[in-house]
This record gives structure tokens, C-alpha cells and sequence, in this order.
């Protein structure tokens, strides 16, 4: 990969670490304000996390079609603002002690999520079709520093002021404006080029194709199963007597476990396929789900299942990026991106709103084996699509 295209991967990549940051601290910690502010009845708790997703899903074609008429770097600058906007409002909520005013502000740091996604299309779109991969998993490497510092960061701003985790929400804000002053330097080509003239097919004609199927199956379901128990996780360790502290130490580990694969991921799809990838992540997703139900609830058992899961998410979602890559024209990508990323949020929406109910009224177990569930899925429809579409390679059609 050549100097002039990592000059623009580099501020993509540190918008996505500032970016990834916000989503990882954002979900490590709704669930647990969500169950000090609610009630007795703590049923709810990840509904500040579902309303963070579905901000995100309801954001998604929105984002895509402002970026397709105003640009990447218009669209992002949006997003951010929006962001910390949200954060504002996340902050006021806590001292205003208001569940509902909490979930409005989440879901406008999903909005600002849902801007956020388009960082590693942004980065395939510059690069060579056989790097697409490549530029994909670097861009998300920016996430190592939010599994880094995202844990850490909350846990010193937690008790800066006498309402716990205001100042992690003021942080974020901060960290938003860090985002919007590498954004105003950001260049990037047009959105729009000559090829964008080239016919546009129907969506229903575009999701029809076998690889778009694979493609939202391994992003969705590997993304739903990944946050169902990523957002139970603390909760289920408070439960079982852990503190939060060991909570963050699971989730920082978790977070290294799902971005820092991105240095080889690329290269892994480059030289074994998209297919043999999604299928080695679903089959991590299930190895995680395993160990957890055997290993039982003590913090190493956590540790192992959440780096296990955050693996599996990877290849699940940088394969399904990639595929996706594969199975639309250059005139067809905002809305075909858009669909994807909508599905992948709406289903991890659902996933989040019933892992808070699950793990209440059905406990840890239960949502072990739905997880299990979505990796067979995963596993056997690419296994099926793969048969039924042997003159497809990796499951792809030709997009020319």
C-alpha cells in the first residue's frame, strides 16, 4: 500500500479509533447506568444500549444518501456533531437522573455511530478492488486504542463529579471535538465519479444476489451476537460479585480481541478468501459460547469467552464488509451500503433490547445459547450458499 493512500487511511483510521472509543465505552457503561437509574425493575437496563443501535439503524440511510449528495467528509463532520451533541444530553441526563432523556441522548450518539460506519468504505472506496480488504481491516485497527483507552477512561472519569459516569459522558463530548479537527483536514476524492453514470440496479435486485445474502448474514448476525453478550457481560459480572473494574478488564480484552486481528485480517482474506474467513469467525462465536457454558462464571471464564467472541467478530465483519464490497457497482454503493449497515443495526438493536430481558428473567445460559444459535446459522448458510453457488467464487456475483 503505497504513502499517498495511507496519508488518507491514517486520519481514517484515527477518526475510527476516536469513533470506537465513544461505541466501546458507550456500551460497556449504558447497561450499568441504565440499571442505576431504573428501579427495582431492572428488566430494561440495556434499553439505553438498544436506543445507542437503533439510533444507528434509523441514521443509516440517512448518513449514506447526505454522503452521496454533500460528500465523505461533509457527512462525517455531521455525524461527529451529532455525537457530541448526544453526549451533552447523556451527561444532562445523569444529573437530571431522567432514564428517558438518557435513551434520547444514546440514540443520538448512534446517529453519530451510523456516520461513523461509512470510515472503512470510505477507505475501500480509495483503494484497488483486490485491496479492498486490506484498507477495510487497517481503518478498524483504529479500534485497538478504544479497547485501550476506552476501559481505562472510564474508570478515571467515572467519579469526577458526585453523579458516577456524568464526566465519562463529558469526556466523550471532548473526544468529538478531537474527531471534527482531524475531520477538517480530511481529504478525500468525490464521492461521486464518472463511473457513477453506469446503470443503477433495483435494491430488490441487489439483495437477491447470493453474495449480498452472505455478506449481511455474517455482518449482522456476527454483530448482533457479539453485542447480546457484550452488553450483558458487565451486568452478568456485577450479578455474579464481580466489580466493575474486573467488568472493564473483560471488556478491554474483549475490544483487543475484536480490533486487533484488523493488521491481519485483510491479508488472511487476501490469501485463504472471504469465505473460509466468515466461516472461521462463526465458528469462534460458537467456540465462545462453548467455553463460556463450560468454564462457568468466574472472571477468567468471561475473559476467555469475550476475547473468543471479539475474534469471531472480526472475521465476521471484515469478511461480510469485504464481500459486500463485491456485489455492487460504483453507482449502486450508497444505498447498497446502507442497506447493509441498516440491517446489521436493526437486528443488534433487537439482539440488545433482549439481552437485558433475557439475562433477567433466563439468566446467562440462555443468551450463551443464542449466540451458539446465530454462529450455526452463519455456518451452515455459507456452507449451503457456497454448493448452491459453485460457479460463484466467495460467494460472490459479478458486479460489472
Amino acid at each position: 500500500m503505497d504513502l499517498k493512500l495511507l496519508r488518507v487511511i491514517a486520519p481514517l483510521a484515527t477518526c475510527q479509533a476516536a469513533l470506537l472509543t465513544n461505541n466501546i465505552i458507550v456500551i460497556g457503561l449504558n447497561g450499568l447506568v441504565g440499571y442505576a437509574v431504573l428501579g427495582s425493575d431492572k428488566s430494561l437496563a440495556t434499553l439505553p444500549i438498544a436506543t445507542y443501535i437503533a439510533g444507528t439503524a434509523a441514521a443509516t440511510f440517512p448518513a449514506s444518501l447526505w454522503m452521496r449528495r454533500f460528500g465523505r467528509r461533509h457527512g462525517f463532520l455531521v455525524g461527529t456533531i451529532i455525537g457530541l451533541f448526544g453526549a451533552l444530553v447523556c451527561a444532562s441526563a445523569l444529573f437530571m437522573n431522567s432514564f428517558a432523556v438518557l435513551c434520547f441522548g444514546t440514540s443520538m450518539i448512534g446517529a453519530y455511530n451510523a456516520f461513523g460506519q461509512y470510515y472503512r468504505f470510505a477507505a475501500a472506496e480509495i483503494s484497488d478492488p483486490e485491496r479492498a480488504g486490506r484498507a477495510i481491516s487497517l481503518v478498524l485497527t483504529g479500534g485497538i486504542a478504544g479497547a485501550i483507552a476506552g476501559p481505562e477512561i472510564a474508570k478515571l472519569t467515572k467519579d469526577i463529579f458526585t453523579v458516577q459516569f456524568a464526566g465519562t459522558y463529558l469526556f466523550l463530548a471532548c473526544l468529538a471535538l478531537v474527531a471534527l479537527l482531524v475531520q477538517a483536514r480530511l481529504h478525500l476524492r468525490p464521492f461521486q465519479d464518472e463511473s457513477e453514470q453506469v446503470e443503477s440496479r433495483p435494491i430488490s435486485q441487489i439483495a437477491r444476489q447470493p453474495g449480498f445474502i452472505m455478506a449481511v448474514l455474517s455482518s449482522a448476525f456476527g454483530y448482533a451476537g457479539m453485542n447480546m453478550l457484550m452488553t450483558s457481560a458487565p451486568i452478568a459480572m456485577v450479578s455474579h460479585h464481580h466489580t466493575y473494574a474486573d467488568a472493564a478488564f473483560v471488556i478491554q480484552w474483549h475490544a483487543l480481541g475484536m480490533f486487533a486481528p484488523s493488521f491481519a485480517t485483510g491479508a488472511l482474506i487476501k490469501r485463504a478468501g472471504t469465505a473460509t474467513i466468515i466461516r472461521l469467525g462463526a465458528l469462534l462465536m460458537l467456540a465462545c459460547a462453548v467455553a463460556a457454558a463450560l468454564l462457568g462464571t468466574g472472571v477468567s471464564a468471561f475473559w476467555v469467552s469475550m476475547v473468543l467472541l471479539g475474534v469471531g467478530w472480526n472475521f465476521l465483519y471484515v469478511g461480510g464488509s469485504t464481500l459486500l464490497t463485491k456485489n455492487y457497482r460504483v453507482s449502486e454503493r450508497a444505498k447498497a451500503q446502507a442497506l447493509h449497515d441498516q440491517t446489521v443495526f436493526l437486528s443488534t438493536a433487537v439482539s440488545t433490547l433482549l439481552s437485558g430481558w433475557l439475562l433477567q428473567q433466563a439468566g446467562w445460559q440462555i443468551l450463551l445459547g443464542v449466540t451458539a444459535a446465530l454462529a450455526v446459522i452463519v455456518l451452515l448458510a455459507s456452507i449451503w450458499l457456497a454448493e448452491s453457488n459453485s460457479k460463484v467464487p466467495q460467494f460472490a456475483q459479478a458486479s460489472e
